[in-house]
């Protein structure tokens, strides 16, 4: 598949329109549930995704992205700014969520996207950035290592609801 030129691709804040397509994204690549394009639909239209936009919206240390291609959004990620104590104060941030629809996979969305995040991260003052990325997305690791990031901590979670 060829590149993208990062001239057709336009980066914007998401907007509550773009809500539904977000959701699908997102759930395409999300590895550890198989559904149906049918099925992802049909759940993107959830109301519940409006409600957690809002949230994210009215947030003013969270950002969600789309990478828009000839008016369609082909891509998304979140970046949640995190003041601390930690090494003197410095900023960091947190990218999540990054995915890119299935067919556009390979053409360097992605690494648009994420020269995107971390102009973004850099104008808001951060000094380092993190991410995460589910074991069972190798490929997604390999891009990542080759965008410059290192994989450096091992990472818990723990789920507190549904």
């Amino acid at each position: 598949m060829t590149k993208t030129d990062a001239s057709e691709i336009r980066m914007r804040e998401a907007a509550r329109a773009d809500v539904s397509r977000v959701a699908e994204l997102i759930m395409h690549g999300a590895s550890v549930q198989k559904r149906t394009p049918g099925e992802i639909v049909a759940e993107a239209q959830d109301p519940v995704y409006l409600k957690a936009f809002d949230v994210i919206a009215a947030n003013p240390y969270n950002t969600l992205f789309v990478a828009e291609h000839e008016g369609k959004v082909v891509g998304t990620y979140q970046i949640t700014i995190l003041p601390g104590l930690a090494e003197r104060g410095r900023i960091r941030a947190k990218i999540e969520s990054v995915h890119v629809a299935p067919e556009c996979r390979g053409r360097g969305i992605g690494a648009i996207m994420m020269r995107h995040a971390l102009a973004f991260a850099a104008e808001k003052g951060v000094g380092l950035v993190e991410l995460t990325s589910h074991k069972a997305r190798p490929d997604a690791h390999r891009f990542y290592a080759g965008l410059g990031f290192e994989q450096s901590h091992e990472g818990f979670k723990m789920a507190l609801s549904p």
